[in-house]
């Protein structure tokens, strides 16, 4: 019994092992499937992702390809193609789009209803037309609102003149053509429609701010095309002529000043700047700035504010060019003014890019940002709106519009060709006309040069108002500065005032092509800063 119990045991014990044995070998293959099976799993995952994100970086390398400011043979196909790849991407591809400039907000941010927006690209001119140059958005409320408005009320003012649209930023017009399928004409293209359709007359109206990169840029693409017709006219931009110093205002600036506080006025919902001051409140323009010499034309802002009693109000620049118009030195001149609640505005003609982002943006170098962090303030509120909405404004546009359309009948009026290019050689006293209350004959003068006339060649001796301006140059400011640029060299005049006091001033020498015909005369102060201007020579008498 006790040997039988002994076998009995044994062979309990063996079995037990053998079933353990099975048991453990059952569980390893069901992990050794399941970590297979998620392996697969993961390396599919993987696969998928790095399929999404070749996919993603395909139309962000498209992006990139028409993000360029050279309209090339290829562009419409360009743009054509990066957006059919982009159509293509799934919800989660397309938040992977990340390139050297593009992201997924190229194509799809909501900027309005590009429909509504008319890109003034049509033939069928006639002899007249009034081309409005803008920078460009491609932000199409605003767009239409802005760029829109001023179009519309050009050609409300001037009927008989047919209003077309070209960009100076091909950048914005790719982006534009690409995501809404609107092709907006540069200034080639637009100039080339002119000729194409006949066009005589032309008169282009800016919707820059100031004399900037962007218009000096326009003025070169129209001098290009200017002998393709019979008369060629730029109109001034919106601040008018630069000035020479910080302090130097005009009538634009003044004009301007006082449209743009009255909107963010009301807009704020105060009845007056007064009232708003009264209550500690700061308005702030914030303008995009530039390293161009054109750069004090926010400083001239400034100053203008500062003349009409608007102690509240202060110009900024996104760039900080001027250095006083940067973020944090204006957020330290509100601080010691003892304001509290600050109201931000674009100082730009459209409220694009800068005035939803760097302006009003929840990015913290955004400017409502950088004023919140400051923690001097106790409200911060954003008005997202340009200035081309503005009825003022466009109102000034307006105006400017129509002092370069009278030029351009002075220009080709029958007097003046009968009397350009008839002069017999002599002595002349003659009208010097500027573009500028701040560049003139001296008063004594009254606005008067004397022309003179020898072997078929003019010039005309100018004394100016004082010595602050030391040269002048026939031309544009940027040639003057360039190596070997003839530099027209002053001479010391004196003036005798109705009142027998005499003045030492600076006088020049300037050669005149033609009469009546307005040319680019450049002048450098005591400063050394270069500025454009416009002038011409009318109505010669012959002296005694």
């Amino acid at each position: 019994m006790k040997k039988k119990l002994v076998v009995l045991m044994l062979s309990a014990a063996m079995t037990a092992t053998l079933l353990t044995g099975c048991g453990d070998t059952k569980e390893t293959t069901s992990e050794s499937t399941t970590t297979e099976t998620e392996a697969e799993a993961t390396e599919e995952a993987a696969d998928d992702s790095a399929s999404d994100q070749e996919a993603a970086d395909k139309v962000a390398a498209l992006i990139d390809q028409i993000y360029v400011q050279e309209r090339n043979d290829n562009t419409d196909e360009q743009c054509k193609e990066a957006k059919e790849a982009w159509d293509a991407l799934t919800d989660a591809q397309k938040e992977l789009v990340e390139g050297e400039n593009a992201d997924p907000d190229y194509f799809g941010r909501d900027t309005g209803d590009a429909s509504k927006d008319d890109p003034l690209n049509g033939d069928d001119i006639g002899d007249n037309e009034l081309l409005v140059v803008s920078f460009g958005t491609s932000f199409n409320d605003s767009r239409t609102a802005d760029i829109g408005g001023i179009e519309k009320a050009l050609q409300t003012a001037y009927p008989d003149w047919s209003v077309r649209r070209a960009f100076t930023a091909q950048i914005i017009i790719n982006h534009v053509q690409a995501r809404d399928d609107e092709k907006i004409d540069n200034m080639d293209q637009a100039l080339q429609r002119a000729v194409d359709n006949g066009v005589k007359n032309l008169v282009v109206q800016p919707t820059h701010l100031m004399h900037g990169a962007e218009y000096d840029e326009l003025t070169e693409a129209v001098e290009s095309y200017k002998d393709k017709f019979e008369s060629v006219t730029i109109a001034e931009p919106l601040l008018g002529e630069v000035g020479d110093s910080d302090d130097a205002v005009n009538d634009d600036k003044k004009a301007v000043a006082e449209a743009i506080t009255a909107e963010a006025v009301k807009t704020a919902g105060y009845d007056s700047l007064e009232v708003a001051e009264a209550d500690g409140t700061a308005f702030v323009f914030m303008g995009h700035g530039t390293s161009h010499t054109a750069k004090i034309s926010y400083s001239q802002m400034q100053s203008q504010m500062n003349d009409l009693g608007y102690d509240n109000v202060f110009i900024g620049t996104v760039e900080g060019k001027p250095e006083d118009t940067a973020c944090e030195a204006v957020i330290e001149k509100i601080k010691e003014a003892g304001y509290k609640k600050v109201v931000l505005r674009p100082l730009m003609v459209v409220a694009g890019d800068h005035a939803n982002n760097d302006m009003a943006g929840d990015d913290e170098d955004s400017w409502k940002s950088q004023f919140e962090a400051s923690g001097a303030f106790d409200k911060i509120d954003t008005q997202i709106a340009g200035l081309g909405e503005i009825s003022a404004i466009q109102d000034l546009y307006v105006a400017h519009t129509k002092a370069a359309m009278d030029g351009n009948d002075a220009a080709v009026s029958e007097e003046s060709e009968e009397t350009a290019g008839t002069l017999e050689d002599g002595t002349y006293e003659a009208e010097f006309d500027t573009d500028s209350g701040m560049f003139h004959v001296n008063e004594a003068n009254d606005g008067k040069g004397i022309l003179t006339v020898k072997d078929g060649k003019m010039t005309i001796h100018i004394s100016l108002v004082s010595k602050n301006i030391v040269n002048l140059y026939v031309g544009k400011a940027a040639d003057a500065q360039k190596d070997g640029a003839e530099l027209l060299q002053p001479t010391t005049d004196t003036i005798t005032y109705d009142d027998g006091s005499t003045e030492e001033v600076y006088g020049f020498d300037v050669p005149v092509k033609a009469l009546d015909e307005t040319f680019d005369l450049a002048l450098v102060g005591t400063k050394g800063k270069w500025y454009d201007h416009e002038v011409s020579v009318s109505d010669p008498v012959k002296a005694e």
